[in-house]
């Protein structure tokens, strides 16, 4: 029996190192040999226990949700890729030597990638262009707001709204110090929730019209103030909750501004709805990130015996970016 090393979920507030039987690709799986794999704020989450997506089938788990690493075995009814080929995608059980991933959530890494680069990329891709595109269907000239854009995500969502054509892009951070990481990422306007005003920011920035479409990694109450910042008929789209999942809204300016509002999330999709979210990346997407036009902001490399200290980097809010495990 082969086995493994696992960061293990489940057995308390932290992870915990596992030696476990390697697994077999079933049907339509890939086996991957993980080279690096990416945190993400919903690992705490889980290990907090208020986090339970539906692949999430038991208390003691392998943890990590996104990698990218080589393909070393192929399940039956598996398509599209072979033994060898680089790979990146998101599944649960990312972090470990080995971890089994539906081939159609596979996602071919451009030569041009490094592993640590590739690993920090299917999430945020995939959650700011379903966003962008399929909920909001950005086009060309839009204007967009990215609200909580320091995170990963986020930085990512700035990128693909600028390569979409997108024009304004706004960024919110409350950070002094990380408004010119939004200004890299290709923000055009950068508004610092802390100490000024969103909507009337917004308002300087679109010349008192408001954003077409606004993106939301934050809601609390900040929610409610995307409402005056958005024209009329835009869309607000919830993807993220860090300030919490409750606000106080106004309706009346709901309905006066015949707004489209939608939340997202991956947590409850089915396999064949994350596989249509990863097919829809391939024509625009994939090309943009094999020309240098979409990269992800890597804040820091850990190695895996260090998953503790990076699981600290990420609950200080510090980072800037993507934190990453590399696997020897």
């Amino acid at each position: 029996m082969r086995t493994m090393r696992v960061l293990a979920g489940g057995f308390g507030p932290e992870w915990e190192v596992r030696e476990v039987e390697m697994p077999i690709p079933g049907p339509r799986q890939l086996l991957i040999r993980v080279r690096a794999a990416a945190l993400n704020r919903a690992d705490l989450y889980m290990l907090e226990g208020s986090y339970q997506p539906n692949t999430k089938t038991q208390t003691v788990y392998t943890a990590g949700l996104e990698l990218a690493g080589e393909v070393e075995a192929v399940g039956t009814d598996a398509q599209d890729f072979a033994v060898g080929e680089r790979v990146m995608g998101s599944t649960l059980g990312a972090f470990a030597a080995y971890a089994l991933l539906d081939h159609r959530h596979a996602i071919a890494v451009p030569e041009s990638l490094r592993w640590i680069e590739a690993a920090a990329l299917p999430v945020g891709l995939s959650t700011a262009h379903d966003a962008l595109v399929t909920q909001a269907g950005v086009k060309a000239g839009d204007s967009v707001l990215v609200v909580g854009a320091t995170s990963s995500v986020g930085l990512l969502a700035v990128e693909l709204a600028r390569a979409l054509g997108a024009d304004p892009v706004i960024a919110t951070t409350t950070s002094g110090r990380k408004e010119g990481n939004l200004k890299a990422a290709g923000a055009h306007f950068v508004i610092n929730t802390a100490t000024e005003n969103l909507v009337e920011g917004v308002n300087d920035a679109t010349g008192g019209v408001g954003v077409d479409i606004a993106l939301d990694h934050v809601g609390g109450q900040l929610f409610a103030e995307l409402f005056m910042a958005t024209r009329i008929g835009g869309t607000i789209v919830n993807i993220g909750r860090l300030a919490g999942p409750q606000c106080t809204i106004n309706l009346d300016q709901l309905s006066f501004r015949r707004l489209n509002v939608r939340g997202t999330t991956f947590s409850v999709r089915s396999a064949e709805e994350r596989a249509e979210v990863c097919a829809a990346l391939i024509p625009e997407v994939l090309p943009a990130v094999a020309a240098g036009r979409l990269k992800p902001v890597i804040d820091t490399v850990f190695r895996f015996e260090e998953a503790q200290r990076a699981a600290e980097r990420m609950r200080s809010n510090e980072a800037v970016g993507k934190l990453v495990l590399e696997l020897a």
